[in-house]
């Protein structure tokens, strides 16, 4: 799923992000496009993924989650949900 935000993308907003990732579990990608990032956020992101695969580890389950994180313009004809409206 795709997330975008005009201006700085924080660890608040990755907070939001994450809880809608969890309430669904079919996704399979995170994709954040923000003008910038801080270092919180992404390392928000990254804990979160890393505790996915932890869990499914323990539970035997397939699944991890793929983040990634694009910093620059945002534009806005890019499908995606936007963070603001989470």
């Amino acid at each position: 799923m795709l997330f975008r935000k005009k201006g700085t993308f924080t660890e608040e907003d990755a907070r939001k992000v994450v809880e809608w990732m969890g309430s669904h579990p079919e996704e399979r990608e995170l994709i954040v496009m923000a003008e910038e990032v801080t270092d919180g956020a992404k390392r928000r992101l990254w804990d979160y993924a890393r505790a996915v695969q932890l869990m499914a580890d323990m539970t035997g389950e397939n699944r991890n989650i793929r983040i990634e994180i694009l910093e620059g313009f945002v534009s806005d004809r890019i499908k995606g949900l936007n963070v603001e409206e989470l």
